[in-house]
């Protein structure tokens, strides 16, 4: 990764405030790991990152640390950090979390009405951007969907989960070519939970969530073994195309 790859990050430094904290470097590089800014099998240059954002190798190394144990990176030794590359296998495991800890947040709503001002805007926000034909955004906005569908539980603990499963995931949509078949079929079963839970359905809600997980499962897993054979290491085959250029330089 060449250092003009990361000059975008100059521009988080603002998030950084006064005190450069290796858990501040850690959400901004998590949250452009999600944006796909870093696609699963890129090299993670110490000296690019930390120029660009302005803190130490220590600190650098930490966030590194950090996200390495929430497994959106993985350290190979004596050649570097990578953005990981899911197996299947990961994506039958963080299914199995997500229908656990969301069908289990709609079962324990509680009587209504709910507050379901932000759910209602992710859902708009998916609409608005399928219709600008906008698939990236789509899936960014389906990502806002569930999270704050988890966020309806009250749970700091539960948010925090839940965020890192949710970046792990998108590890496997940046994988695949076409953004449109894993996301256009949940625009419309997004809106079916919001208007169940509008009029107090929460059990309704919570079996049209349970089929949806199972459904997007088999959907997510087939597109990803397609577009990925299992590599043998992150830095050894990445999984596609756009993966091969990140190594020398940004995509998405």
């Amino acid at each position: 990764m060449a250092a003009s790859d990361t000059g975008d990050l100059t521009d988080d430094r603002a998030l950084l405030g006064r005190t450069s904290t290796a858990q501040r470097v850690a959400d901004i590089l998590r949250t452009r790991i999600a944006e796909g800014y870093f696609p699963p099998g890129t090299r993670l240059s110490e000296d690019g990152i930390g120029g660009a954002l302005g803190v130490s190798r220590n600190t650098l190394r930490e966030a590194f640390r950090l996200l390495t144990h929430e497994r959106l990176l993985v350290h190979e030794l004596n050649r570097g950090v990578f953005v990981r590359v899911l197996a299947v296998d990961d994506l039958d495991d963080i299914y199995r979390t997500r229908r656990l800890v969301e069908c289990a947040v709609v079962r324990g709503l509680g009587q209504p009405p709910y507050a379901l001002d932000a759910l209602g805007d992710a859902v708009v926000e998916g609409e608005t951007a399928a219709r600008a034909g906008d698939w990236q955004g789509v899936s960014t906005a389906n990502i806002h969907f569930h999270r704050e569908l988890v966020a309806l539980a009250g749970s700091a603990r539960t948010d925090e989960l839940m965020r890192g499963v949710l970046a792990e995931l998108r590890l496997a949509f940046h994988v695949v070519d076409d953004p449109r078949v894993l996301h256009e079929p949940y625009l419309a079963r997004n809106r079916e939970i919001l208007d169940a839970l509008r009029a107090g359905g929460r059990t309704t809600a919570e079996a049209l969530l349970a089929r949806y997980l199972d459904d997007s499962r088999t959907r997510v897993a087939a597109a990803y073994a397609q577009a990925v054979e299992a590599p043998a290491g992150p830095a050894d085959r990445p999984p596609t195309s756009r993966a091969d250029r990140s190594s020398a330089g940004r995509a998405h």
